[in-house]
């Protein structure tokens, strides 16, 4: 049975919570090697700077939705081949695709509450 994907979760945020359903357990791991990577611009981690969107599935082939803090940024590709390997080393996630969005823009409310903490925010 082929699961379909479904449309991008654009918010919250992935940092707001624990996923759920069938497919929880590889996006907590995913979650765990996307906070390894940090933007180069922020010394923040892509997940609590609320760069990722959402992720969606067809089997165990995962895309990430995700955008940068502006359309121009400069690593935009590295910064996309970062995600796509570390995505990739989640075990029984077979492909991974990333997925540049930038509607709705990322803005500093998408950050977690520890982000917005560090850079006094909250």
């Amino acid at each position: 049975m082929t699961e379909e994907a479904t449309a991008p979760t654009v918010a919250p945020p992935v940092a707001s919570g624990p996923a759920t359903g069938p497919y929880a357990e590889r996006e907590a791991l995913i979650t765990q090697n996307l906070k390894k990577i940090y933007d180069p611009e922020i010394p923040m981690n892509i997940v609590d700077l609320g760069l990722v969107y959402g992720m969606d599935w067809a089997g165990d082939e995962v895309t990430v939705h995700m955008t940068l803090t502006a359309p121009g940024c400069p690593v935009a590709g590295i910064l996309a081949e970062e995600v796509k390997a570390g995505v990739e080393k989640v075990p029984g996630v077979t492909r991974a695709t990333v997925d540049m969005i930038w509607e709705p823009p990322w803005s500093p409310e998408r950050m977690s509450e520890f982000a917005k903490r560090q850079f006094g925010y909250l």
